[in-house]
């Protein structure tokens, strides 16, 4: 697979779960931009050693990590926007609305329990998986999303039924 047909096909994925971590259009596509720029970069090396679940992993790796990365320099000034793009970004779960709720709740949570949330119930990847893609143990996950949908199921309060929708 060439460089090109990869980032053509794996962009708009990437972008929807960079969207749902980060929650704002523009950042999310420097992330994808910016991951997508890092891959270029060795791509020769990463499609030698890898298959094409292996590329998808290294690509949310990188993601995840840009992500985390931004948010620990951006911790202060940071201006929350309630905007949403155009069209469907969370999948096509529920009305608008309903988007909005657990999108403003999501954005309450801190960025590491974000993250576990968008890789283990929007991505559906296992808990050993989001272990390896954020350098933690499976038991570090597993605290982290107890906590995140402890914290979801109290900001939802009666929107609580959102949450099996992810």
């Amino acid at each position: 697979m060439e460089f090109e047909e990869f980032a053509s096909t794996r962009a708009r994925r990437l972008f929807q779960i960079a969207y749902l971590m980060c929650g704002d259009w523009h950042q999310a596509q420097d992330l994808v931009q910016n991951t997508l720029a890092k891959m270029f970069a060795v791509w020769g090396r990463l499609r030698r050693g890898r298959d094409e679940p292996g590329l998808d992993a290294y690509a949310r790796k990188v993601l995840l990590r840009m992500y985390l990365s931004q948010r620990r320099l951006r911790r202060s000034g940071e201006i929350v926007s309630a905007e949403l793009p155009e069209g469907e970004v969370a999948g096509g779960h529920g009305g608008t609305d309903l988007r909005l709720t657990l999108l403003a709740a999501l954005d309450r949570l801190p960025p590491r329990n974000r993250a576990v949330v968008v890789l283990r119930y929007v991505e559906d990847h296992s808990v050993e998986s989001v272990a390896e893609l954020m350098g933690v143990s499976a038991g570090a996950v597993k605290a982290l999303t107890t906590r995140s949908l402890a914290k979801l199921r109290e900001l939802l309060g009666e929107d609580r039924e959102l949450l099996f929708r992810l």
